[in-house]
């Protein structure tokens, strides 16, 4: 059995769900998530989209954006797809607003320079932005201000979080809360400093569970992500972790987080110290987190970003409770078929025996953990799960292990009629063959394992 992760406290999601007012749930708009997604796999003809506006490694005068169905596997959409008309752009965070539009709030000058404004842009389509303006923050003696993150109460208040340092000190840096005090994010209310964080921290990025604010923020000294909690938005907050908590290193900076389909939660961070991109996630209310991984396709060109996550239109389509055979969409003369359990890809053709026919044709139902996910049924009655990341069938044990094991979330695949199929409780991994052998592997960002995780749903064998 492949060893999970904690697992998540579903129930305690769910409740801190329903304490939300009614309309932050029907705009999205749960903490932390600032967009319009919650925690489930996205239904059939839906899709999970998350998008990210980071400045370059090579420039800070330009961001690109990317976006991603399962928040690994990051694809560009367009390069240098906003450049302020003037200064710079870097620590861009982005907001999916209730008027529909984009917004991108971000540091406009270089670390070496004055900074006492933070710029906004906006985009109907995230792809195409308009500078809106620059912003003073009206702090006495302001000598930087730095990397402004967006915050959205459970009452749809929109706040952003801003690093600042003054004039005695221009290095030690205090975050401070900016309430919008109109709907189209053009006034904001007099700085506050989040009470009890302190200063030197910088980056601080908040998310609210329940009553419960939480927040994670660099300390700059010794250059750690710390985690601290508060009941009140401006605090006092009480630093509950510090040093190496979770396992994520020094020098590392710009966290920001997002909740995933499967209800746990991802950070990523800048780890500015080697030049690399990182995610960790976490089942636990933040509690502990899996070991770093390297952001594919992002990491070692791309800097400090914040995400945004919707269900949109246009997704992948797999009907339930039917039957199905699965090729390949590389190896179009092979198909899934089970061999003494496990799952593998011969070719299966016309000439192929029954018995053959029969070990490669499924039912598709609906996901033993997630009745938006899919599970696969062998003729036995057996469930298709991954065991040490291998792919194959055994009787369902009723445990929430096994649910999870089995269940997977349908995303698009890379040739016409494909799909690929996400492991429900290990996010970023997939199906795919490997010398013809089906594993749930890591994505490695790469067009060749797109191409080995996409398969065809067609007409059964048998």
């Amino acid at each position: 059995m492949t060893p999970p992760p904690a697992t998540p406290a579903r129930r305690t999601l769910l409740r801190a769900m329903a304490a939300l007012p009614a309309s932050a749930v029907l705009l999205g708009e749960a903490p932390g998530l600032l967009g319009s997604a919650l925690a489930a796999a996205p239904p059939s003809g839906s899709a999970t989209r998350y998008t990210i506006v980071p400045f370059l490694n090579s420039d800070d005068g330009t961001v690109n954006v990317y976006q991603s169905d399962d928040a690994t596997d990051f694809r560009l959409v367009k390069a240098s797809a906003y450049t302020p008309p003037r200064n710079r752009i870097r620590d861009a965070s982005i907001l999916k607003h209730t008027d529909g539009f984009y917004y991108i709030t971000y540091t406009t000058h270089t670390w070496q320079d004055t900074s006492t404004t933070i710029g906004f842009a906006r985009s109907s389509d995230r792809v195409n932005w308009t500078f809106l303006y620059d912003y003073t923050v009206p702090i006495a003696n302001l000598s930087r201000a730095w990397a402004p993150e967006w915050f959205v109460d459970s009452d749809g208040s929109v706040h952003i979080i801003v690093s600042c340092s003054t004039t005695n000190d221009q290095w030690i840096f205090t975050p401070y809360l900016l309430r919008a005090t109109n709907s189209s994010l053009t006034a904001w209310s007099s700085p506050v400093a989040l009470s009890g964080i302190g200063a030197n921290h910088i980056d601080t990025f908040l998310v609210k569970l329940g009553s419960t604010y939480h927040a994670f923020t660099k300390n700059e000294t010794t250059k750690y992500i710390e985690y601290a909690t508060a009941a009140s938005l401006t605090g006092p907050y009480t630093i509950r972790r510090t040093g190496d908590w979770a396992g994520w290193g020094s020098y590392r900076e710009g966290p920001a987080l997002v909740q995933l389909d499967n209800g746990g939660w991802r950070i990523f961070f800048d780890g500015y110290g080697d030049g690399s991109y990182y995610y960790s996630d976490s089942y636990d209310t933040f509690a502990t987190w899996s070991a770093p991984a390297e952001l594919p396709a992002v990491s070692g060109t791309d800097r400090h970003f914040t995400v945004v996550k919707e269900t949109v239109s246009g997704g992948p389509v797999l009907a339930k409770n039917v039957t199905r055979s699965f090729r390949s969409a590389n190896y179009t003369t092979r198909y899934w078929q089970e061999q003494s359990s496990l799952l593998n890809l011969p070719v299966v053709s016309a000439s192929s025996t029954t018995a053959e026919k029969q070990a490669s044709t499924f039912t598709v139902v609906a996901g033993l953990a997630d009745g938006n996910g899919y599970s696969f049924r062998d003729a036995a009655g057996k469930y298709l799960r991954h065991w040490d990341f291998r792919a194959r069938f055994d009787a369902n044990d009723g445990t929430s292990t096994f649910a999870k094991d089995a269940t997977f979330v349908l995303r698009a695949g890379t040739a016409s009629g494909s799909v690929r199929f996400e492991s429900y409780n290990y996010p970023g991994r997939y199906l795919r063959h490997y010398s013809y052998q089906l594993r749930v592997d890591p994505s490695d960002g790469t067009d060749l394992f797109r191409q080995d995780s996409s398969f065809v749903p067609v007409t059964a064998w048998a």
